[in-house]
C-alpha cells in the first residue's frame, strides 16, 4: 500500500471511530425522576394539575439531543418532607425508579413550614429542623440506592409577594432560615442546589398571578426549569 492508500484507510479508520462516539455524545440516554410537593407535580393557580417545571425539564433534555429514556414524575400536591422520606425508604416503585435514574430533581420543605404557620405560628421555626433531619435521610437514601445518580435540590421563591410588609418582614427570614438548610444538605450530600427566589421575585406579578394561591404559572415554571438546567448543564 502506498502512502497515499495508508493515508486514505487512516482517514476511513478515524471517521468509523469519530462518527459513532459523536452521535453516542447528542444521545446520551437519560432517565430522569422528579420528586416533591405540588410544584413538582404542576400545580397551577387555578387549581388543577398542568404542565410544571419538571415536564420542561424534561422536554429541555430532548431538546438538547438527549435520548429520554424514562421520565417519572413523582410530585404529589400537598406532600411534606416526612411522607417523602418514607416514600424513599419504603415505596418499592419510588425505590426502584430512584436505581435507575441518571438525574433527580427535588422540591420539599415548604409545606411543612406552612403548616406549622397556620397551626402553630409561634413555632414555625421548628419546621425548618424536621426540614432538614428529613432531607438529610432522602438524600442520604438516594445516595445508597445509586451513587451515580445526579441530584438537584431546589430552594423556595417567595409565595407570598402579594402580602403587606409587615406580614412580608415575619415570613421572609423563615423562608430565608428554610432554604439555607436546605442548601447545607444539599451541599453536604454533594447534591446541587438550585435558588429560584430571586428570578421569580423579577416578575412575581406574571408568574405568581393568582393573589390568593402560591402556585405558579406556565411562564413561573419555565423561568424554575431553567434555573434547574443550568446545574444540569455544568454537569453533562
Amino acid at each position: 500500500m502506498n502512502n497515499k492508500g495508508k493515508a486514505a484507510s487512516m482517514l476511513l479508520a478515524a471517521a468509523l471511530v469519530v462518527t459513532p462516539l459523536s452521535a453516542h455524545a447528542k444521545q446520551s440516554k437519560v432517565e430522569y425522576v422528579a420528586l416533591g410537593d405540588s410544584l413538582a407535580a404542576g400545580q397551577t393557580p387555578d387549581g388543577i394539575i398542568d404542565y410544571g417545571y419538571a415536564d420542561y425539564v424534561a422536554d429541555t433534555f430532548v431538546k438538547n439531543k438527549y435520548k429520554l429514556a424514562d421520565y417519572d414524575n413523582f410530585g404529589v400536591p400537598g406532600y411534606t418532607s416526612e411522607k417523602l422520606k418514607n416514600d424513599l425508604v419504603k415505596s418499592s416503585k419510588v425505590r426502584k425508579e430512584i436505581k435507575e435514574a441518571t438525574h433527580i430533581t427535588i422540591d420539599i420543605g415548604a409545606n411543612d413550614l406552612l403548616g406549622k404557620i397556620k397551626t402553630d405560628p409561634y413555632n414555625a421555626q421548628d419546621a425548618i429542623g424536621t426540614v432538614s433531619a428529613n432531607l438529610q435521610t432522602i438524600l442520604s437514601t438516594i445516595d445508597k440506592l445509586n451513587p451515580k445518580a445526579m441530584v438537584y435540590v431546589m430552594g423556595y421563591y417567595n409565595p407570598f409577594p402579594y402580602y403587606p410588609k409587615e406580614q412580608q418582614e415575619l415570613l421572609l427570614p423563615l423562608l430565608k432560615g428554610l432554604n439555607e438548610q436546605i442548601k447545607a444538605v444539599a451541599k453536604k450530600n454533594g447534591d446541587t442546589y438550585v435558588s429560584t427566589e430571586t428570578q421569580i421575585n423579577k416578575k412575581y406579578k406574571e408568574y405568581i398571578p393568582n393573589k390568593q394561591d402560591i402556585h405558579l404559572s406556565k411562564s413561573g415554571y419555565k423561568v424554575i426549569a431553567k434555573e434547574f438546567w443550568k446545574g444540569i448543564s455544568k454537569k453533562k
